[in-house]
């Protein structure tokens, strides 16, 4: 596995410190953030998840707890919308260049507005995909949200 991807690139680019984990990916878990959390021996609420959604039809990337579920409503009010839905996974990743199960949301192939949820930004630090299945990157919460040029709000039900 390469620990080079274009989600490590973008970080360094952006000069974000983190560290590269990788572990055995599981793809018939059936929550892939929750078995991320369980192969690092890492909190599930310092493991986000990254999810790819559509707010009034335009995409938008959400990145929550992997523990927890994205409230649509408050995903929709996050970024001034009406309604929310989640993506089809076709087209997650046809909008990242990533694979579902591999979806950072640093460095994808056509950047869309993102979300954290708020929550995140009190732990010490968090993990996110790193860009491949069974990579994620461990980094400070407040350096994720710059890189991303991202906003943190209440998303989750």
């Amino acid at each position: 596995m390469s620990k080079t991807t274009r989600a490590t690139l973008a970080l360094q680019k952006a000069g974000v410190a983190f560290t590269s984990v990788t572990y055995d990916y599981d793809p018939s878990a059936d929550r892939i953030g929750l078995a991320a959390a369980e192969a690092i021996s890492e909190a599930p609420c310092r493991v986000l998840k990254t999810l790819m959604a559509e707010v009034d039809g335009k995409p938008v990337c959400v990145v929550v707890p992997s523990d927890r579920e994205v409230s649509m409503k408050k995903l929709a009010s996050a970024f001034g919308g009406k309604a929310a839905s989640m993506m089809k996974p076709a087209d997650a990743e046809r909008t990242t260049g990533y694979h579902v199960g591999g979806i950072s949301p640093f460095g994808q192939k056509k950047q869309v507005p993102t979300a954290i949820e708020v929550a995140a930004l009190d732990e010490p630090h968090v993990f996110i995909n790193g860009g491949q299945r069974g990579l994620q990157v461990r980094l400070a919460p407040a350096d994720a949200l710059r890189a991303l040029n991202a906003i943190a709000a209440p998303l989750i039900a």
